[in-house]
C-alpha cells in the first residue's frame, strides 16, 4: 500500500487526526488548507485519491471538485462536510463525488471507506485485465483502460459512472432497482441513498444520450428501476 491521498480540509484538528489515522494505515497524505492551494495542488500531479471538505478559504469545496473533474474524471473523491442534509449530499454526486460522509465522522470508519473504495478500483483494474471491449453505437467502453470513447475521443466518466456503465452493459436488457445498483456498484459496505443511483443515472444520460430528457439507451423500468437497452428503439 503506497497510495498518495490528497486531504483538503481548514480545520486544523480534523487534519492531525486524519493524518494519524492514514498514515497508520499505510497512506501518504498531502494535505492544503484553501481551495485554491488545492486546485494548484490538483494541477501539479494525479492523486489516488481525494478526501475533500466543502467549506474552504480561497475556493470552496465545489469549486474545487469541479476543477478536479476537469482534469481527471476518475480520481475517487470522497466528500467531507458539516452540511449532512440530503440535498447537500445529491449535489456532491451530482458533482462527480463518489462518496459523502458527515460530519462529525469516525476516522475509523472514514478509513474503512477509504480502504473500500481504493479496493474496488484495484479490484476493477484486475477484472479488466483480460480484455474486454463493449460496443454500442459510437461508443466504445474500454475497460483496460477504463475509457469510454466515442468516435475515438474520450468521454470523461468518474469513477463511479464507468463501473455503472460497465455493470449495465454486462446485463443488457436486464432491469435493476435502485437497491440492487447500489448493492451491486457501490459495494455492501456503502451507506448511502438510493437518489445516490438517480444522480449518477442522470449523469450518465447526459453523457451517452443525444437527448438526455428522452433516454433510449438507459432507460426508466417504472416501479422497478433501470435497464440498459444496446440497441434503443428509434
Amino acid at each position: 500500500m503506497n497510495e498518495h491521498l490528497l486531504l483538503v480540509e481548514d480545520d486544523d484538528a480534523i487534519a492531525v487526526a486524519l493524518r494519524l489515522h492514514l498514515e497508520d494505515a499505510g497512506y501518504r497524505l498531502h494535505r492544503e488548507a484553501d481551495g485554491r492551494q488545492a486546485m494548484a495542488a490538483i494541477d501539479r500531479q494525479r492523486w489516488d485519491l481525494v478526501l475533500l471538505d466543502l467549506m474552504l478559504p480561497g475556493a470552496d469545496g465545489w469549486e474545487v471538485c469541479r476543477h478536479l473533474r476537469a482534469l481527471h474524471a476518475d480520481v475517487p473523491v470522497i466528500m467531507l462536510s458539516a452540511r449532512s442534509t440530503e440535498a447537500h449530499r445529491v449535489l456532491g454526486l451530482e458533482l462527480g463525488a463518489d462518496d459523502y460522509v458527515a460530519k462529525p465522522f469516525s476516522m475509523l470508519e472514514l478509513v474503512a471507506r477509504i480502504r473500500a473504495l481504493l479496493r474496488r478500483i484495484e479490484q476493477m483494474r484486475s477484472a479488466a485485465a483480460s480484455r474486454q471491449d463493449f460496443c454500442f453505437g459510437s461508443f466504445r467502453l474500454d475497460t483496460v483502460r477504463r475509457e469510454l470513447l466515442r468516435d475515438g475521443t474520450v468521454v470523461p466518466l468518474t469513477l463511479r459512472e464507468f463501473d455503472l456503465l460497465h455493470f449495465l452493459l454486462k446485463n443488457p436488457g436486464r432491469p435493476f432497482s435502485r437497491a440492487e445498483l447500489l448493492q451491486r456498484v457501490w459495494g455492501d459496505g456503502f451507506d448511502g441513498y438510493e437518489h445516490t443511483v438517480n444522480s449518477h443515472i442522470n449523469r450518465l444520460r447526459s453523457r451517452i444520450e443525444d437527448n438526455s430528457r428522452d433516454p433510449r439507451r438507459v432507460v426508466t423500468v417504472w416501479g422497478v428501476g433501470y435497464r440498459f437497452d444496446p440497441e434503443p428503439a428509434p
